[in-house]
């Protein structure tokens, strides 16, 4: 059978398999841990592979490794001897990293540790590495914090020359600042954000004109301060984003600027540039003006006193903002509006409240929840997408190059495995073989609504989406049904933000013509692709310590019974959430009632192939915790039931496992991948 080359980044699974993600696109190429060498995970390497006989999936062998994906590495430092060696903390460098006696420096066993790669492995010799900082013990929680800011490279300290930049820009407004500027200073205008938010990127106004509503959403103009080239700039662009953990933030701009003159914080004046919108009674702009301008922000609400006001739940909060009541049930009003118009071109919703870790003083969970996202984040929301989109037709009518949020349509043919699954619950799903239009889907989650299978088909489509991405290129975002989409409302925490703020103010000044547009240009793709790859890594380090946060408060529910639902089904067993917490964990196959199980991969089903028991995605299900296993950095699960004898070939069976299968096989104690969670900002 002929054989193709290909290079690619290797992904590897703590089970040992792998996947290598090709260069040039196209379907990951599966990599059995007998294939793999002496590659390590984050490797680029040169892959031969085949098609899989009898199916459509590809199956290789690395033959060379290209290019490193670690030098560093952080892990648990274990003493043997006059040396040791290092447990990686990702899982997914499966190898144990071997320390000479004279390179362990300070590391006492169990240490948790930041070590330089010295050698890789090859052949039959292990990889090695020097301890360059001992990080203190595991269980502290800023060495927990520490060794996931060091693990995804988040510099959690500015340099001494970011700092002097950022202690050099004036605290206040000065005459100067105002040349050229609408002064908004006499308009109500206000920030409303969460209760422990300190940096305020975005303020609202609204009034009434005619049946029309002019919206006014005002962002700080952070581009003002933070001059392209400069010192500051360099840091906004190596970091990409700030990122979020449930006790700190590690921002994108020192604290003096993102809390201070950046920040639009109440009864100051802030330089700020204003997207001015008149919205008719179906939601479309029928007027849009961009302009540099100042404001002075009224008040700083939350997202739970709005929500009092307009619900009338706090009788306190609605006598101290009377004054504030009118303009916001204006914008309760507007943001019907914006809803119904995204609804009626198809935009898709998935509601996923976020984890909310409330930690005791010891930095350890006190208790974990979902996040409210009630009637005021609704409205915030729909007020910067309006103003998202509007920024976008604005560059994109000129043809003014810039940072585009695209979203791609989903892979066809996941889109017709889900519409094969579907089928049998009578819900009609018209998919061609073409891209399908957003309006659909839209339409299927509306038909489901309020039916039992609602979760189910809400978890598996999630998992047909593509992630969204930063590109210089307007492919247009299917998530939203918007042709034109960028992010233009965050400019203290993400960087392409700050860089539309700056091309944005170039052309309302009259400095970027069209035909000198484009060499200007030439630095978007790189870009784009820093600002996608940053977020990527904050998104993943955010959630490893939530995943942590919440092994730690499982640790003290070992015993409980809770009532949850499948969430994914794998050869090892089934995942499930439990409908208490945000709190998903594995029910291995070896604790369901004794049969032989079947993985249905089209039908997310584990099935049993005697009993015929099913276990779907979606299904509910009672569980008791088992264990916590913070190594392997998951929570056992057991079916709540009445216990089944183990019959004596519980034990021996091994499930021949190709993740993910081509085909239905068997598996008493097999292994297999964790579905995918697929990230969903905008």
């Amino acid at each position: 059978m002929k054989k193709t080359l290909v290079t690619g980044r290797l992904s590897c699974h703590r089970d040992g398999y792998g996947f290598v993600r090709p260069d040039n696109g196209g379907e990951d190429i599966f990599i059995p841990a007998r294939r793999l060498c002496s590659s390590m995970h984050g490797d680029r390497v040169r892959v031969s592979f085949n098609w899989r006989r009898g199916s459509d999936r590809r199956e290789g062998t690395i033959v060379e490794t290209l290019e490193r994906g670690y030098t560093t590495v952080v892990g648990r430092y274990e003493a043997a001897g006059a040396g040791g060696f290092i447990i990686p903390d990702d899982g997914r460098l499966t190898c144990a990293i071997s320390v000479a006696p004279a390179d362990r420096g300070k590391a006492r066993h169990g240490d948790m540790v930041v070590a330089l790669i010295t050698a890789y492995p090859d052949g039959g010799r292990s990889a090695a590495a020097k301890v360059t900082e001992v990080l203190g013990r595991p269980d502290d929680p800023e060495v927990e914090v520490l060794a996931i800011a060091r693990k995804y490279g988040l510099p959690h300290l500015f340099s001494h020359e970011v700092l002097e930049e950022a202690r050099a820009v004036s605290g206040a407004v000065t005459d100067g600042d105002l040349e050229g500027r609408v002064d908004l200073r006499g308009e109500t205008t206000f920030t409303i954000d969460g209760e422990t938010a300190r940096d305020f990127d975005d303020a609202v106004s609204v009034s009434r004109d005619g049946a029309s509503i002019r919206l006014r959403v005002s962002i700080a103009d952070v581009s003002h301060y933070v001059p392209k080239g400069s010192a500051l700039d360099h840091e906004a662009y190596n970091r990409g984003t700030s990122v979020y953990f449930p006790d700190r933030c590690i921002p994108m701009l020192p604290e003096i600027l993102s809390n201070g003159i950046c920040s639009l914080n109440p009864h100051e004046e802030r330089l700020t540039l204003t997207v001015e919108m008149l919205m008719n009674a179906e939601g479309e702009s029928v007027e849009t003006r961009i302009y540099p301008s100042v404001i002075r922000s009224s008040e700083r609400l939350t997202y739970t006193e709005v929500r009092d006001v307009l619900s009338g739940a706090n009788p306190e909060t609605t006598g101290r903002l009377q004054g504030l009541t009118n303009h916001l049930r204006i914008m309760e009003e507007l943001a019907g509006r914006l809803s119904a118009k995204r609804r009626r071109r198809g935009s898709i919703d998935f509601d996923l409240p976020e984890p909310e870790i409330v930690l005791d003083i010891q930095g350890r969970p006190e208790s974990i929840g979902r996040a409210e996202r009630n009637l005021a984040h609704r409205i915030i929301e729909e007020f910067m997408l309006a103003a998202n989109e509007a920024v976008a037709a604005f560059l994109a009518e000129r043809r003014i190059p810039c940072i585009y949020r695209v979203h791609e349509p989903p892979d066809p043919v996941k889109l017709n495995e889900f519409k094969e699954f579907v089928r049998p619950f009578g819900i009609a799903f018209r998919a061609g073989s073409g891209p399908v239009a957003p309006r659909e889907l839209r339409r299927l989650l509306e038909t489901v609504e309020g039916r039992p299978e609602e979760k189910m088909v809400n978890q598996i489509l999630l998992r047909c989406m593509k992630q969204a991405r930063y590109s210089a290129d307007n492919i247009g975002h299917f998530g939203l049904a918007s042709p034109c989409y960028l992010h233009f409302t965050s400019p203290i925490r993400r960087y392409p933000d700050l860089v539309v703020h700056r091309i944005l103010k170039e052309r309302l000044a009259g400095g970027m013509k069209k035909d000198d547009a484009l060499p200007a240009a030439a630095y978007l793709p790189a870009t784009a692709e820093q600002s996608s790859r940053r977020e990527r890594n904050a998104m993943e380090a955010e959630r490893e310590i939530v995943d942590l946060k919440r092994l730690q408060y499982m640790e003290g529910r070992v015993g409980e019974v809770f009532e949850g639902f499948i969430t994914g089904v794998a050869s090892v067993g089934f995942f499930a959430e439990l409908e208490e917490f945000p709190v998903e964990g594995l029910v291995h196959i070896s604790s369901l009632p004794h049969d032989y199980y079947l993985l249905l991969e089209k039908q997310h089903t584990l099935m049993g192939e005697r009993s015929g028991r099913r276990f779907r995605v979606g299904d509910r299900v009672t569980v008791r915790v088992e264990n916590v296993s913070m190594e392997r950095k998951r929570v056992g699960f057991a079916l709540a039931e009445a216990e089944q004898p183990v019959p004596s070939w519980r034990g021996t069976r091994q499930a021949k496992v190709f993740p993910p299968a081509p085909a239905p096989f068997r598996g008493a104690r097999g292994k297999g991948p964790r579905p995918g969670r697929p990230g969903k900002k905008r």
